[in-house]
């Protein structure tokens, strides 16, 4: 199964990204994880990347799409793979509906996991980390000690792009790339639409339900 993930951030997309990997033995390809990969192990794309990513530039479509070429023809993929990360807008889809034929794939189902903005900005402003590693939630998984570490005891602090007013932004950037997307591939009749809230293991139960229909 052949599966693009979309979902907002806070949507709980990494944790059910890695659920469905394991169910399905589908390879998870983040594109930003794809993307460091090539820059680290200095492959000529990833040195080509790495010029635009130094200049404070984004890296172009046309070279995203040959990075992301070069993963899905690797052997490890024949069994199925989820793309995260990647498409973000209408051209990026083009671009992988080229390349797909030639290397004998489809996209089987776009995954949407939707979650309300209110229950995301309440998610991501809750946001608590320590230098250590560790991360909490005031609400949904408070320390034992406020604003201190279960684990070292390091103070705790919220990350930069977790208040509200850059959290608003970001949605709002995301509504507007993906929704036209979620049109793009609705026409295809390939979208299935999933609510992103609840406990983990409930809304991991309606992916199920949703990719065992596919």
């Amino acid at each position: 199964m052949d599966i693009i993930l979309l979902g907002p951030p806070g949507s709980g997309k990494g944790t059910q990204a890695k659920m469905i990997a394991d169910k399905y033995k589908v390879v998870h390809i983040s594109t930003g994880d794809i993307l460091r990969e090539n820059v680290r192990n200095g492959t000529p794309l990833g040195v080509e990347a790495k010029k635009f990513m130094e200049a404070g530039k984004l890296v172009p479509d046309s070279l995203l799409i040959d990075i992301i070429k070069d993963r899905l023809a690797k052997d490890d993929v024949k069994g199925g793979w989820m793309l995260d990360g990647y498409p973000r807008t209408i051209p990026q889809a083009e671009a992988l509906d080229k390349i797909l034929p030639a290397l004998g794939q489809k996209i089987d189902v776009v995954l949407n996991i939707d979650v309300p903005d209110a229950e995301l900005i309440k998610r991501v402003t809750g946001r608590r980390m320590c230098k250590c590693g560790a991360t909490y939630h005031v609400q949904f998984n408070p320390p034992k000690v406020a604003g201190k570490c279960d684990a070292c005891g390091g103070d705790l602090y919220q990350r930069a792009d977790d208040t509200e007013e850059t959290v608003k932004q970001r949605l709002q950037a995301y509504h507007a790339q993906t929704q036209p997307l979620i049109d793009y591939y609705n026409k295809r009749g390939i979208v299935a639409t999933v609510l992103g809230v609840g406990d983990i293991k409930a809304i991991f139960a309606k992916i199920v339900e949703a990719l065992d229909r596919i």
